[in-house]
């Protein structure tokens, strides 16, 4: 029995990809910052619940003892994320607005979070026969697209949260190096309806979740140190 723990997954992506992967025989633990919320969530989709906030290293140490004592971890999805960039009513905050605040805001959940998550389980997943570590970046992300005209996410202005997956993307590459025998990729969900964008995203969770899910399947052979969407490999 596989066991994987999604954070950030009381919602959006996090709560689907907990969905498919009980549907492909995982036992789950849904991590969420607020206990209940997450309790309910849950039992929609069969899984088992555990707080965690990946910016709190006392929360982050708690859930790591708690999983461990009921077994282990094969399979650690970093799907937990902030976009505080994006207004409610769709404007963007770009380079002129932008501040050294956001940017610490964005980076504290998105980076430092999936680092401090990395720390605390990697030696539960180093146990397993198949450990496999996934991690929700943004095809915002990608370095090739910002600079080539006509290349999706070309013409978005913001900063910080394209700066944070970005980076995401470095910390996967480099943590795959370090952990060989562990499969760590990034991966591009696609432009998903969800609260962080306000459902503006022009694909369903269900679409969204199949490539996250995918890589959360993958085999000691599989890749590792890549960024994926459902289309395949994507350029940094």
């Amino acid at each position: 029995m596989t066991t994987t723990l999604i954070t950030g997954a009381n919602k959006g992506l996090g709560l689907e990809t907990a969905r498919q992967l009980t549907a492909a025989g995982h036992t789950v633990y849904l991590g969420s910052r607020d206990l209940e919320r997450g309790r309910l969530a849950a039992a929609t989709v069969g899984a088992r619940v555990v707080r965690v906030d990946v910016t709190d290293d006392a929360s982050v140490a708690a859930a790591a003892r708690s999983i461990a004592a009921d077994g282990g971890l094969d399979v650690l999805v970093n799907n937990a994320g902030i976009a505080p960039e994006w207004g409610a009513d769709g404007t963007v905050t770009d380079a002129s607005g932008v501040t050294a605040d956001l940017m610490a805001h964005t980076f504290a959940t998105n980076v430092v979070g999936v680092v401090r998550m990395l720390h605390a389980f990697l030696p539960l997943l180093s146990r397993s026969a198949a450990p496999v570590v996934v991690n929700v970046s943004s095809g915002l992300a990608s370095l090739y697209r910002a600079t080539t005209p006509g290349e999706p996410g070309y013409a978005y202005p913001g900063v910080a949260y394209p700066a944070s997956k970005t980076a995401l993307n470095m910390v996967t590459v480099q943590f795959a190096k370090a952990y060989p025998t562990i499969r760590i990729n990034a991966v591009e969900p696609g432009f998903t309806a969800t609260d962080l964008n306000g459902s503006a995203g022009h694909q369903t969770v269900e679409q969204g979740a199949r490539i996250i899910a995918q890589l959360a399947q993958l085999g000691p052979t599989g890749p590792t140190g890549g960024f994926f969407s459902a289309a395949g490999r994507l350029p940094w």
